[in-house]
């Protein structure tokens, strides 16, 4: 086994010096920059709202790396109804949160290496302790994306997810 933190691509043929163990969306997918014109619309990093109607959070699909105490993650945005949205909103910044219910929500996010779409898996926000970013935990369908958070990935899996996001097609 290498201590190389890095991988030769097999897209390009050069050497990254590391494996990245996360990527993250800037925004839901359905958010267009034209919004930020919008007095009913709001992107932050951590919540968006577009035109006063659909409300989102940022959060984390954890995956587990087989034979490793690493974990890889998505950054990606779930929508929520405008109830939950509120009530998480309004405990973003309370001590304690993480006693919260889940939040029902749709995985708001394409993530490109997985076939079929990842728009609109069913999900549940799991709030955590100030300072660390939702939960996201996929309905445990036989997505490929649900199993692999599931069952765990192995490290080629990594480089190959880092492949295809470092060089979509």
């Amino acid at each position: 086994m290498s201590d190389d933190p890095g991988f030769t691509c097999s897209c390009c043929g050069a050497h990254h010096a590391e494996t990245p163990m996360n990527y993250s969306a800037a925004a839901p997918a359905v958010w267009d920059p034209g919004f930020e014109a919008d007095r009913d619309s709001m992107l932050s990093s951590d919540q968006c709202v577009i035109k006063g109607q659909h409300f989102f959070i940022r959060g984390l699909i954890e995956i587990p790396v087989i034979g490793s105490a690493d974990v890889f993650s998505w950054g990606v945005w779930v929508s929520l109804s405008r109830d939950n949205f509120a009530r998480a909103l309004d405990r973003w910044n309370t001590e304690g949160r993480e006693s919260e219910p889940p939040y029902f929500g749709w995985l708001s996010t394409e993530l490109t290496p997985y076939s079929p779409s990842t728009l609109n898996l069913k999900t549940n926000a799991h709030t955590r302790p100030l300072g660390e970013r939702p939960f996201i935990e996929l309905e445990p369908t036989d997505h490929p994306l649900a199993v692999e958070q599931r069952t765990g990935i192995t490290r080629a899996r990594v480089r190959e997810i880092a492949t295809a996001v470092l060089h979509p097609s």
